[in-house]
């Protein structure tokens, strides 16, 4: 398998790229729509042939380039059913599997930062988007965000992963690229294998975080999978 790990530095998003050697076939996921022609010149490099755009949920921090790639390329994208994003070509829900290639993927709905997270399993890696960060979790204060059901999301599925399953996650604020299940459940800061869910949800009443930069252009851009021509 081909993987690419790309990050953009504004937005602190992390895009993943991943690729079936035998048939080039290929996805990227949470791409950033600045970024379309480094993600556009890097497949045709590695003469790949992008076959999903996939979504972790509905992002309010940067706008993604599903529409642009789905209009330049022909691809497809994809978000779960309660995302709000009802332009995706393929809607899908908890434990829906997915082949491109010889790349398995399988979707695990992680309601809680969003209701319509999911994370993408593929492997012995697990792409959580904002639901688990590398020592942090997504904010549960807006866009149907809900602590307990945030916590009942990462200890009931993904702290049941094997504990060697690696976790990349969707942003991340100080330098780290990867982590693991065992790593979070043990050294998470706001949500580990100690925490209870009274204290997690303490935690994040208290968290006191900024209003989002780009919430007010990214959220309804990427109700329209990024077509900003769709909104209104």
């Amino acid at each position: 398998m081909i993987f690419k790990q790309l990050f953009d530095a504004d937005t602190y998003t992390y895009t993943y790229l991943l690729a079936c050697e035998e048939t080039n076939k290929t996805i990227l996921i949470d791409t950033v729509a600045s970024n379309i022609e480094q993600y556009i010149n890097l497949l045709s490099e590695l003469n790949l042939n992008l076959i999903y755009t996939l979504e972790t949920h509905v992002h309010a921090d940067h706008i993604t380039c599903a529409h642009l790639l789905r209009e330049r390329l022909n691809s497809k994208s994809i978000v779960h059913r309660d995302a709000g994003a009802m332009c995706a070509d393929l809607l899908v829900t908890d434990g829906v599997e997915l082949q491109v290639g010889t790349t398995l993927i399988k979707v695990i709905h992680t309601p809680g930062h969003t209701s319509g997270c999911i994370n993408y399993l593929i492997g012995d890696r697990i792409f959580t988007g904002d639901s688990l960060l590398i020592n942090g979790c997504g904010r549960t204060d807006f866009q149907q965000g809900d602590s307990s059901t945030m916590y009942q999301s990462v200890t009931k599925k993904l702290f049941t992963l094997p504990a060697d399953t690696l976790v990349y996650p969707g942003h991340d604020y100080n330098g780290y690229h990867v982590s693991s299940i065992a790593q979070e459940m043990a050294l998470n800061s706001r949500l580990n294998s100690t925490i209870s869910e009274p204290k997690f949800i303490e935690i994040m009443q208290n968290l006191n975080l900024p209003y989002p930069k780009y919430i007010d252009k990214a959220l309804p851009a990427n109700q329209s999978c990024g077509s900003t021509s769709r909104q209104g």
